[in-house]
């Protein structure tokens, strides 16, 4: 166990940690020169295009380091806010984590985050600067901060460049001698962590783990703590870059485990494995349902294609667990499904593997989130509103509860006023204000989280030039004045254009969306309103003229009342084809509530 290390990269989005895993894994003669590509431990066709890791990756490396063999479990982590809880459970499996900061860049608010939660873990934490060799590189100002941020030793800053392998030896010498050895009672009964699982068509789901006290052996009877279930450990085996069957995984070691499970929505992410005959007395700390805090309906733009896309969604859920959808119907777009994501970025990862993979296309509607509504009949009792028209009529309605974060931005000191601003106009409150350096400073701000839903990343990159970054956490309900406001076309409710809004936003968002579809709604034989309403109140009104027909051409001159007649008889014509008129929405128009402010 002594020669085990287990640890993680910790990183901002584009910092290099890909990278420096290809070069770790170089170095340690992990692959072979037949085996190397860039973003090794990237496999989706996605990740490679966006540059950007969505699932973990767990991979061992075998080093000799001063004539003793030593096991190095790299357990590499998703960089995205979205998946959070997944950075947790892996930071929760290691021992060590190497904090990489772009020496362009210097520390972002992502760091920062994950750094607090490898702290909260006691991890010991190895700062590496990455990217040295670039021009634009700033090493002694960015060493300066991260001293500031760790309170460490500037000599304990290692210079590095993953992409030309400076720096990687010294790298691998501070995992072995500073990164302690897993502590664990080999004699106790079987306690592991599951921390990833990914799923394989042909075997099932496989469960990456590592084990803390105890082992873990083939055809073993294992238990999963927080479902309740058994099974047989089928096989066992360590991670290379293809997997190595074992007999026994031992404690401190990190493996996987494959037991036939076809659902990937019965192994939990943060879960225990135990032995079933003898059990552990305590699970792991920390496990937790991953919750979805983003809601939008995706419906198939062909209604027939219904079943083949709820075909789709069950086999992307068997990837991804964290995906949850139940079906609906909208009177505007047919059969569909209400879908729960944990992210803008989970929603525009999902719709584009549906395109992809299956190739389905859909048409999301307007993303929201999750609230609670109280009636005054049962004060007590929560309603929970993923949909707008899930909300109780305003008559019955006590109150409503919206969830909360704490938004942490880094930007640079000239661009504080346009944050700022941008924030007060998203319903934020400022809770704290620090200069990390003359140059750069920390906003955290108390803000609504379907503020943020939209185009509040987008406009932060624009209002700070592209030099802010951004990084919430949940903090809770708050009470919040919100009303629905319904969109009405030729006096008919279309639900999917639906939106819960602030009391003081909701007249000048109707406005817009009001604006915006009549630009893009085509125009039709008779004239269409199109109105914004929260309840039986119109708040803002357009309307799309109607293509004439010119029915007095044939009349020139005589009497004017032959006009008339003609003109009257066309005014009833009209009248008649606006009742039984069908208005048809272009998908476009779906798209362009969520870009108002464009």
């Amino acid at each position: 166990m002594k020669h085990i290390r287990n640890f993680c990269i910790i990183a901002h989005i584009d910092h290099g940690k890909s990278t420096l895993a290809d070069r770790l894994l170089d170095f340690t003669g992990s692959v072979t020169e037949r085996e190397k590509q860039a973003q090794l431990l990237d496999n989706m066709d996605l990740e490679r295009e966006r540059g950007i890791t969505i699932k973990s990756h767990a991979i061992q490396m075998d080093y000799v380091h001063e004539g003793e063999h030593y096991t190095l479990n790299l357990i590499d982590t998703p960089g995205h806010v979205d998946f959070s809880y997944e950075v947790s459970r892996s930071i929760a499996a290691c021992e060590g984590a190497l904090l990489v900061v772009d020496a362009a860049q210097s520390i972002q608010a992502q760091t920062i985050s994950n750094l607090y939660l490898a702290l909260e873990n006691d991890l010991e934490i190895i700062p590496v600067l990455n990217k040295v060799d670039l021009p634009s590189a700033n090493p002694e100002e960015v060493t300066d901060d991260i001293v500031d941020l760790l309170g460490c030793d500037p000599d304990d800053v290692i210079p590095a460049s993953a992409k030309t392998g400076i720096g990687i030896e010294e790298i691998l010498h501070a995992i072995i001698t500073k990164i302690p050895a897993p502590s664990g009672k080999v004699d106790a009964p079987l306690r592991a962590l599951i921390f990833d699982s990914v799923y394989n068509p042909f075997r099932g789901v496989e469960t990456f783990f590592r084990v803390i006290n105890g082992s873990i052996k083939k055809n073993q009877h294992i238990k999963f703590v927080a479902t309740g279930k058994d099974y047989s450990a089928d096989e066992v085996g360590t991670l290379k870059l293809i997997q190595h069957p074992k007999q026994e995984i031992k404690t401190g070691d990190v493996g996987y485990l494959i037991t036939g499970i076809k659902d990937a929505r019965e192994v939990k992410v943060g879960d225990t494995i135990t032995d079933a005959k003898n059990p552990t007395t305590e699970a792991v700390a920390g496990f937790e349902d991953v919750k979805p805090m983003v809601f939008a309906g995706i419906y198939p733009v062909d209604t027939e294609d219904y079943e083949e896309l709820r075909a789709s969604m069950e086999k992307l859920q068997l990837n991804d667990a964290s995906l949850v959808f139940t079906p609906e119907s909208s009177a505007a777009l047919g059969f569909g499904f209400r879908c729960g994501f944990l992210g803008m970025l989970h929603l525009e990862i999902i719709q584009e593997r549906l395109e992809r993979e299956f190739d389905m296309t859909v048409i999301t509607t307007v993303p929201n989130v999750s609230y609670n509504a109280y009636t005054n009949k049962h004060p007590d009792e929560v309603i929970l509103v993923n949909n707008p028209s899930d909300l109780p009529e305003p008559s019955t309605l006590n109150r409503v509860e919206e969830p909360y974060i704490k938004a942490t931005i880094i930007t640079k000191s000239d661009y504080v006023g346009n944050v700022m601003s941008l924030c007060i106009e998203k319903r934020g409150e400022i809770t704290n204000q620090t200069y990390l350096t003359t140059e750069r400073v920390e906003l955290s701000f108390d803000m609504p989280l379907a503020e943020i839903v939209f185009d509040f990343y987008d406009r932060l990159k624009t209002v700070s030039r592209g030099y802010a970054s951004f990084d919430y956490s949940p903090v809770g309900l708050r009470t919040s004045k919100l009303v629905k406001v319904d969109v009405l076309l030729n006096g008919n409710k279309v639900d999917a254009l639906s939106a819960l809004l602030h009391q003081d936003n909701a007249y000048d968002i109707g406005k817009k969306m009001c604006e915006k579809l009549k630009e893009l709604i085509p125009r039709q034989q008779f004239d269409i309103p199109i109105q914004a309403a929260i309840g039986a109140k119109i708040i803002s009104r357009e309307t799309v003229k109607a293509l004439r027909k010119d029915v007095t051409a044939k009349c020139y001159g005589g009497d004017i009342s032959r006009k008339r007649k003609l003109l009257e008889k066309q005014k009833k014509g009209k009248k008649r084809m606006r009742q039984v008129g069908n208005v048809e929405i272009p998908q476009e128009a779906f798209m362009a509530v969520l870009k108002l402010n464009d």
